[in-house]
């Protein structure tokens, strides 16, 4: 079997990680759903909160479009710094150090992918930064055979708020045997 190709910039940022001890990056199963993600919007806004070292902003990148933009925010100035160096010689990629709602200036976004802050603390505003049509990715679930969705043994009210709100179409996909992504469109 032959192995799948990973991009420069995320071996780049991969090895960044690393060498900070940063142990929170991208896996590879969300990250060719991030290129995915970003390939299909190819002149569009592209965001992220929690940057990291940038593993999940190359997945990003690697799917970008002659015509897009990506904007990445993360709250560490160290680990935003290491980014950046990943980045600096694109003019498309913007690396944003601060809290994630740096991003709103920017919005609407035509892809997110909410890692960091938003996801948990501001759930509505993450769904209002979407245009119409714009792609959501949430990772870092606990996959839940029941419904509604269940983590720990109680309701997951996170996971429900996205499935069920009215302005998103969502779906959860199973990335590796123990974690799901949420993927959700914004409707019209």
């Amino acid at each position: 079997m032959t192995e799948r190709a990973v991009p420069a910039r995320v071996v780049a940022a991969e090895r960044i990680a690393s060498e900070a001890g940063f142990k929170k990056s991208c896996i590879p199963e969300v990250g060719r759903l991030l290129r995915l993600a970003a390939a299909s919007k190819p002149d569009g806004v592209i965001a992220e909160s929690g940057t990291g070292t940038g593993v999940g902003t190359a997945w990003l990148h690697s799917g970008l479009g002659a015509g897009a933009r990506l904007l990445t925010v993360e709250r560490d100035e160290d680990l935003a710094r290491r980014a950046t160096a990943v980045f600096g010689d694109d003019e498309r990629v913007d690396v944003l150090t601060g809290d994630w709602r740096l991003l709103e200036r920017h919005a609407p976004f035509d892809v997110f992918f909410c890692d960091g802050g938003g996801k948990r603390d501001d759930a509505q505003r993450v769904v209002e930064l979407l245009a119409p049509g714009g792609l959501l990715l949430l990772d870092d679930f606990t996959p839940s055979p029941h419904w509604p969705p269940r983590f720990e043994g109680e309701v997951d009210e996170l996971r429900l708020f996205y499935l069920t709100h009215p302005a998103l179409n969502a779906t959860e996909v199973l990335t590796t045997p123990t974690s799901s992504t949420i993927i959700a469109t914004r409707s019209p």
